[in-house]
């Protein structure tokens, strides 16, 4: 069987760890046998970020502006272990918060759901996508350590000279102290982005801050969904018979526990971060979540919604069997080739990848998992399979559903 063929290069970037371990399992034994895989490669594993100076992380978001379409692999965010593990330079930051701010757009998380494998909420029937906006916050945070006592403000300064100060605290002694910001063109995309996906996927929208407590930030957040909502998506929402609902951060979660799921849930960038994970545990695993960065100038960027998976990795290195669970990362490939399929209008790439997904489900329901999965399925006599196993039956699989 001759190997599919591909015309534009998507854009590829490694990571850390065993995810990194499992990147090169699935290009060798799920890929590459299939596709004549054109990548443009960057290396964003930890070492090689510091090496450059993190300038990697830079060019790699600009050539997902020159190609469209980028799939990476979950990468360390270090922290001040890691500076002493990786002898660091300094405390880099989060490559996904980088490249989402130069990409600008929203991150869409959604469940991937099989049989034999029940959420532990037992209300929820139907994936839930968390909506995670893409920029600013906590992941755009500057930070001060307060060294003892002294008066800390928040201060605007207007290109013209005029200032506007707010008394943060009088402190009187050691603290700490951290600024955050976002834009309203930031905002403006998040909130287009969420109507045109609710649209696109026929699903209610929630949308929660937390405007009561903070009257302006939050608030100007509510403030935008709702002009933008009335102005430009309230006809076609009550025409496609969907609906825009906003709530508090709290009462959302509350409401979120007791739903059936079947929406787009829209989250400030941190709310998102950890709502993200939340659903994607209580629909089986954190490794069973799809993730794509979609930006209004038409970029894509697929990754795991999970991290490195570091304890796997230290097994790893001391030769030690694991059981990795690598669904949500095959699931980035997949979501990325058949983004770049349709871009192309290269059908034989979009069938390549539905099949792969047909087949890692397939491999799942048939009583072949990891062992994550393996504790928690409701099937019977299951065979827990290591890491490189488990992706060989994969492609024994796909080798089935392409022949």
């Amino acid at each position: 069987m001759s190997k599919i063929e591909m015309t534009t290069p998507l854009v590829e970037m490694d990571g850390d760890e065993m995810t990194r371990i499992l990147w090169k399992m699935i290009k060798d034994d799920l890929l590459s046998p299939f596709i004549n895989l054109k990548t443009e490669y960057y290396d964003l594993g930890l070492e090689h970020r510091n090496a450059t100076d993190d300038q990697v992380t830079f060019d790699a978001a600009e050539a997902t502006k020159k190609y469209g379409v980028a799939v990476k692999c979950a990468t360390i965010t270090p922290n001040a272990a890691r500076m002493d593990e990786y002898d660091l330079k300094e405390m880099w930051k989060s490559p996904n918060g980088t490249i989402r701010a130069i990409l600008d757009g929203t991150v869409f998380r959604t469940p991937i759901t099989v049989k034999g494998i029940e959420p532990t909420v037992r209300t929820w029937k139907k994936p839930i996508t968390i909506a995670r906006h893409a920029y600013g916050d906590v992941y755009k945070g500057v930070e001060i350590k307060v060294p003892g006592a002294g008066k800390a403000e928040l201060v605007y300064t207007a290109e013209d000279g005029a200032q506007i100060k707010e008394l943060i605290h009088d402190f009187d002694g050691a603290g700490i102290l951290q600024g955050m910001h976002n834009t309203e063109s930031s905002i403006r995309s998040f909130a287009k982005s969420c109507f045109t996906y609710a649209l696109d996927t026929k699903q209610d929208l929630w949308f929660a801050t937390k405007d009561t407590i903070s009257k302006k930030y939050d608030h100007t957040f509510k403030d935008i969904f709702q002009e933008i909502y009335d102005a430009e998506y309230k006809e076609k929402f009550e025409a496609a018979g969907i609906e825009y609902f906003y709530t508090l951060i709290d009462d959302a979660v509350a409401r979120v526990m007791k739903s059936e799921g079947g929406y787009i849930w829209a989250c400030k960038n941190y709310d998102g971060d950890v709502m993200s994970d939340m659903v994607s545990s209580a629909f089986g695993s954190l490794a069973m979540m799809t993730s794509v960065l979609v930006s209004p100038d038409g970029y894509y960027e697929y990754e795991a919604a999970h991290g490195t998976v570091q304890r796997h990795y230290y097994k790893h290195l001391k030769g030690e069997e694991t059981s990795t669970n690598s669904v949500a990362t095959i699931f980035a490939w997949t979501g990325a080739l058949r983004k770049r399929g349709e871009l192309d209008s290269n059908e034989e790439l979009v069938k390549f990848a539905d099949r792969l997904e047909k087949a890692t489900i397939d491999t799942i329901e048939e009583g072949i998992m990891t062992k994550d999965l393996a504790l928690i399925t409701t099937l019977k006599n299951v065979k827990v399979a290591n890491s490189g196993d488990f992706i060989k039956a994969i492609a024994e699989k796909l080798s089935y559903l392409i022949a």
